[in-house]
Protein backbone atom coordinates (compact mmCIF):
# COMPACT_ATOMS: atom_id res chain seq x y z
CA UNK A 1 0.00 0.00 0.00
CA UNK A 2 1.06 3.56 -0.61
CA UNK A 3 -0.06 6.80 0.98
CA UNK A 4 -0.79 9.84 -1.15
CA UNK A 5 -1.88 13.39 -0.44
CA UNK A 6 -4.25 15.07 -2.89
CA UNK A 7 -4.54 18.87 -2.84
CA UNK A 8 -7.67 20.15 -4.58
CA UNK A 9 -8.06 23.84 -5.41
CA UNK A 10 -10.46 25.93 -7.48
CA UNK A 11 -9.20 26.52 -11.02
CA UNK A 12 -7.40 29.80 -11.57
CA UNK A 13 -9.74 32.54 -12.70
CA UNK A 14 -12.83 31.02 -11.07
CA UNK A 15 -14.60 32.74 -8.21
CA UNK A 16 -13.52 31.39 -4.82
CA UNK A 17 -16.04 32.74 -2.29
CA UNK A 18 -14.34 31.06 0.69
CA UNK A 19 -10.96 32.43 -0.31
CA UNK A 20 -12.46 35.88 -0.76
CA UNK A 21 -14.08 35.72 2.70
CA UNK A 22 -10.77 34.74 4.33
CA UNK A 23 -8.96 37.48 2.42
CA UNK A 24 -11.46 40.14 3.54
CA UNK A 25 -11.35 38.92 7.16
CA UNK A 26 -7.55 39.16 7.25
CA UNK A 27 -7.50 42.57 5.58
CA UNK A 28 -10.19 43.87 7.95
CA UNK A 29 -7.92 42.91 10.83
CA UNK A 30 -4.99 44.80 9.40
CA UNK A 31 -3.08 42.02 7.65
CA UNK A 32 -1.69 42.67 4.20
CA UNK A 33 -2.51 39.64 2.04
CA UNK A 34 -2.82 39.03 -1.66
CA UNK A 35 -5.02 36.40 -3.27
CA UNK A 36 -6.33 33.68 -0.96
CA UNK A 37 -7.51 30.31 -2.31
CA UNK A 38 -9.29 27.73 -0.15
CA UNK A 39 -9.13 24.08 -1.15
CA UNK A 40 -9.38 20.53 0.15
CA UNK A 41 -6.70 18.10 1.29
CA UNK A 42 -7.18 14.34 1.19
CA UNK A 43 -4.79 11.66 2.38
CA UNK A 44 -5.44 8.25 0.89
CA UNK A 45 -3.94 4.84 1.41
CA UNK A 46 -4.27 2.84 -1.81
CA UNK A 47 -2.74 -0.29 -3.35
CA UNK A 48 0.62 0.25 -5.06
CA UNK A 49 -0.96 -0.60 -8.40
CA UNK A 50 -3.77 1.98 -8.08
CA UNK A 51 -3.79 4.75 -10.70
CA UNK A 52 -4.41 7.65 -8.33
CA UNK A 53 -4.83 10.19 -11.15
CA UNK A 54 -7.70 8.19 -12.64
CA UNK A 55 -9.26 7.69 -9.21
CA UNK A 56 -9.14 11.41 -8.43
CA UNK A 57 -10.39 12.49 -11.85
CA UNK A 58 -13.27 10.02 -11.90
CA UNK A 59 -14.53 10.13 -8.32
CA UNK A 60 -13.12 13.01 -6.30
CA UNK A 61 -12.82 16.26 -8.27
CA UNK A 62 -15.07 18.21 -10.56
CA UNK A 63 -12.70 18.73 -13.53
CA UNK A 64 -14.67 21.74 -14.76
CA UNK A 65 -13.93 23.83 -11.68
CA UNK A 66 -11.12 22.11 -9.75
CA UNK A 67 -7.42 21.39 -10.22
CA UNK A 68 -5.44 18.90 -8.17
CA UNK A 69 -1.90 17.88 -7.24
CA UNK A 70 -0.82 14.48 -5.96
CA UNK A 71 2.08 13.96 -3.57
CA UNK A 72 3.26 10.50 -2.59
CA UNK A 73 4.01 10.31 1.15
Amino acid sequence: MKKVRVLITPKKGLLDPQGRAVQELLRDRGHEVGEVRVGKLLELEVPDSEDVHKLVQKFIINPLIEDYQIEEL
